[in-house]
């Protein structure tokens, strides 16, 4: 207080040190430093914290500013998964196919542009790749089609094999994609799940754990039959992966009563699938077990028939279903047989499995998530990754380039689910009490997406694709002090958004992604 009454607050700093004597810990004031401006004492302070301090006035340069964000949190994530030993051991070969799957997964384009584009971010002088020429990359995509057996290999065991998969159950679906140019040794017209009819095109098969996360791919030339390819498919569980005792999820047209009966022969793979309108119409016909009577209580029931011995049936009826095949049946017909009319929205799945296995609805949940393997389709050939078209022509470069597609799908695939609480997806699905019924999103789902904010509503939601540019906007600077003749690499602040991105990913923004 002074001589008026009013308060008055005194601040004073002294430098002192700490040193130990005889045992003991004994404190020296060495400068009072009370009657320096704060801005001296910030610098001696930094001094003492081993700052390198720059002159006043000395010119600071940004020589360099590349895109890193969205690159480091690839690099994050696959470094979590293993990746990069997962592909082989460390070389040139390695360094340049990870760069190709990084690539893929953040900035899908053809091979050329890609290494274009390596210059143009921080991935480049990170993984020593930048100015890779061309007969660099195609060695780097031999060697990666090389490993694909033992690539695979080690995927299926860490998330096919029953001791992570209890439910032994893998899904395995085919899709095709067009081809450019006359000379690919793979093209051929075929069914086209692409809608271009009259084109060349390949086939591929990808294999899935139950989660829809990518394992395994196999290519086949575009004339291939859903059967044949499924039989690929099984051989590759069986032998190449060595695993027994496994369930195939397939839809009516892979798994054909010609491929179940080869099953058989083969002994130690189950399947789970769906019968065909003509086989479930027989079910119902002349008194069969499938009677409408099994819907009275629920919309699906077990029922069993000597066409299909140590099997299990179960035979659903989806309301909504029957509705819209109604509808189209009543504006293409006009007219139509009472027997057939009641069969609209029943389907019939067929499976080995025991209750002690799978119960029921969990057989109907295993054939339902089918459509988690076509998302994976549509992540791979347009909305992620861009797999189509097909620009190579040797099969070997066909098969690299859908492997690495593949191994970018497994990458985003782990990216999205751990950015769920950033992005419009739903995080904790609501469980259904009747697994017929169409799949819902949750209340918090769609509140996120009425707000376009997070869960939380303390960031804005974004979609997968624009929180990636988003991350991108995430540089990293080249600053040179002219002073001090030196250049030192600063990242730019993080965003609120950037930084929670990379704590769901359990890691800081890394300086560099190796």
């Amino acid at each position: 207080m002074d001589k008026s009454g009013r308060r008055r607050d005194y601040q004073s700093v002294y430098l002192r040190r700490s040193f130990r004597e005889d045992g003991k810990v004994k404190h020296e004031q060495l400068a009072n430093l009370s009657a320096l401006p704060e801005p001296a004492i910030g610098a001696i302070e930094a001094i003492l914290k081993g700052t390198a301090l720059v002159p006043a006035g000395d010119a600071v340069r940004i020589d360099s500013s590349l895109p890193h964000g969205h690159v480091a949190a690839a690099a994050a994530m696959a470094h979590r998964l293993g990746l990069p030993a997962l592909l082989g051991p460390a070389c040139r070969q390695r360094d340049l196919a990870y760069a190709l799957i990084l690539s893929r997964a953040l900035r899908p384009s053809p091979k050329l542009s890609t290494a274009a584009w390596w210059t143009d971010t921080t991935l480049g002088e990170d993984l020593d790749v930048t100015g890779a020429g061309t007969d660099e990359i195609y060695a780097a995509m031999d060697w990666l089609v090389d490993r694909q057996d033992h690539i695979e290999k080690q995927l299926a065991a860490q998330h096919l094999d029953p001791k992570v998969n209890p439910s032994r159950i893998a899904m395995f679906d085919l899709s095709s994609s067009w081809v450019t140019g006359r000379h690919c040794d793979l093209a051929a017209r075929g069914y086209s799940r692409d809608g271009k009819k009259g084109r060349e095109q390949i086939e591929y098969g990808l294999l899935t754990d139950p989660a829809g996360r990518p394992v395994a791919v196999r290519v086949f030339p575009g004339n291939t039959a859903d059967p044949a390819a499924f039989t690929h498919a099984v051989t590759a569980v069986k032998d190449t992966f060595a695993l027994e005792n496994m369930l195939m999820v397939g839809d009516r047209g892979m798994i054909t009563s010609a491929r179940i009966t080869a099953l058989k022969e083969l002994g130690g793979l189950g399947w789970v699938t769906a019968l065909r309108a003509p086989q479930i119409a027989a079910l119902a016909a002349d008194d069969g077990p499938l009677q409408m009577s099994l819907f009275d209580t629920q919309n699906f029931a077990e029922i069993s028939h000597p066409d299909y011995p140590g099997e299990r049936l179960i035979v659903c009826r989806n309301p909504a279903l029957a509705d819209e095949r109604a509808r189209k049946r009543t504006e293409l017909l006009n007219a139509t047989e009472t027997a057939e009319a009641a069969l609209d929205g029943i389907y019939t799945l067929r499976t080995t499995a025991t209750p002690d296995e799978l119960d029921t609805a969990a057989v109907i949940d295993a054939y339902k998530n089918l459509s988690r393997v076509e998302r994976d389709f549509r992540s791979l050939k347009a909305i992620d990754l861009d797999l189509r078209p097909i620009h190579h022509r040797l099969t070997d470069r066909v098969k690299a380039h859908v492997l690495i597609c593949m191994l970018a799908a497994y990458l985003t695939w782990h990216l999205r689910k751990e950015w769920a609480p950033l992005t419009y997806t739903d995080e904790n699905p609501p469980h259904r009490d009747d697994p017929v019924a169409p799949a819902a999103r949750s209340a918090a789902a769609n509140s996120k997406a009425a707000r376009k904010t997070t869960t939380d509503g303390d960031l804005p939601a974004r979609a997968y694709q624009d929180l990636l540019a988003h991350l991108a906007t995430l540089t990293r600077n080249q600053v040179h002090f002219t002073g001090l003749d030196t250049t030192v690499p600063m990242l730019a602040e993080p965003t609120d958004t950037q930084r929670r991105a990379f704590e769901l990913l359990d890691t800081t923004v890394p300086l560099t992604i190796t």
